[in-house]
């Protein structure tokens, strides 16, 4: 009798983790915060086991209150009885509406047993994506960028959130950045986009993410060497010499796709990722 907090990941079925997909198959009662987990959920469960829950899109406090106390009082009963488990995209712990139910749920339903199931984040998919590598030993930051922003700060940034590229961007280029747009990344749901290009996504979507990277950023990597030791010209693992990242998605600068897609829709909205 246990409350699960599954990470589906970003938001293909087949990137659920394979503990994750365990607990969803045994769960009496799979709860989907909003629309884009549930699609991502039934990949796994019946509908007939899927359990919704209502979120007002607001950022009153006491509203969001109310709304996580009826959500738990929903579902500690049914976590007494049997297995329950509450999904969310990405990780239940990195930028997750999972925190809330969790504080909910241990501060009016203690005798709950709770346990997290991790996660593919959108920090490593977006990562995988762009074909970035975050070498050891990098210092590395994760910010939200809602509504323009453009926090600065070490030498990598990835960026939630990113629903207005055009403004985030010139604050970015002009602190010594160059960057990096991905659109869901990883996503069933709506057509993926990669660009340079601020102007390519100026339309809201809240499953946007940005890489930043000091223009004058120089890593000596021990390995760099083998790039120039065969002259031959081989480029295995790529397509035409642009990386292709895991799935077969090919990587290029000014990406033609423009999908204008919907944003933040229900309680995902905390859970990208």
């Amino acid at each position: 009798m246990t409350l699960y907090g599954v990470g589906l990941g970003p938001g293909e079925a087949d990137l659920v983790t394979v503990r994750g997909k365990r607990i969803l198959e045994g769960a009496d009662v799979v709860y989907s915060p909003g629309r884009l987990s549930r699609t991502v959920a039934l990949e796994h469960v019946d509908e007939s086991a899927i359990g919704d829950l209502e979120f007002p899109m607001t950022k009153d406090e006491e509203t969001l209150r109310s709304a996580w106390k009826e959500a738990a009082a929903e579902i500690a009963p049914n976590a007494r009885e049997g297995d329950v488990a509450f999904v969310t995209l990405g990780d239940p712990n990195v930028y997750s509406t999972f925190g809330h139910l969790r504080r909910t749920i241990d501060a009016f339903h203690a005798d709950v047993d709770l346990e997290i199931v991790p996660g593919v984040s959108a920090v490593t998919a977006f990562a995988t994506a762009l074909g970035v590598e975050i070498e050891a030993g990098a210092g590395l930051s994760l910010r939200e960028a809602a509504n323009g922003a453009s926090p600065t700060g070490p030498d990598r940034l990835i960026l939630f959130k990113v629903t207005d590229a055009p403004a985030t961007h010139e604050g970015l280029v002009e602190a010594g950045y160059e960057v990096t747009y991905g659109r869901r990344l990883f996503m069933e749901q709506g057509e993926t986009i990669v660009t340079d290009d601020p102007a390519a996504i100026d339309e809201r979507d809240y499953y946007t993410l940005a890489y930043a990277e000091k223009a004058d950023l120089d890593v000596e990597r021990a390995t760099a060497a083998f790039e120039t030791d065969d002259e031959s010209g081989s480029e295995e693992g790529s397509t035409g010499g642009e990386p292709v990242a895991d799935g077969g998605r090919e990587v290029s600068d000014g990406l033609a796709a423009r999908e204008r897609a919907e944003g933040c829709e229900g309680g995902d909205c905390g859970g990208h990722r």
